[in-house]
């Protein structure tokens, strides 16, 4: 399987942002490209989708970045919890306790 090399400079052409405004959001942990040997940022195929849902929440919705990192967390919570919806690999109780701990870790993250 072959791997689309995407650099920052083609990422922020195809998206329509700055690279420096990349930069920003992978110092901020929004992104987390690979680097070439050269330490060239390498964007994969799931970092600019993901890029996709930033730009759009910040330019369509007005989500400040702050608010960003909190929804992009909150999802990875969420993607977490799809497996214990189903039956394979876990018994009721132990399904019931993960989902538990997922849910409080989003309520922490809502600050509630």
């Amino acid at each position: 399987m072959t791997h689309e090399i995407i650099l920052i400079s083609m990422a922020a052409r195809a998206l329509g942002m700055h690279p420096q405004t990349l930069r920003k959001y992978e110092r901020l942990g929004l992104v987390r490209p690979s680097r070439t040997a050269g330490s060239m940022r390498v964007y994969s195929r799931e970092e600019i989708a993901r890029l996709r849902l930033i730009k759009r929440l910040v330019d369509d919705l007005g989500v400040n970045l702050a608010g960003v990192q909190q929804l992009l967390l909150i999802a990875e919570v969420v993607d977490r919890m799809r497996p214990l919806m189903t039956a394979d690999g876990f018994d009721r109780d132990d399904r019931r306790r993960r989902l538990g701990r997922e849910l409080d870790r989003i309520s922490r993250l809502l600050g509630h």
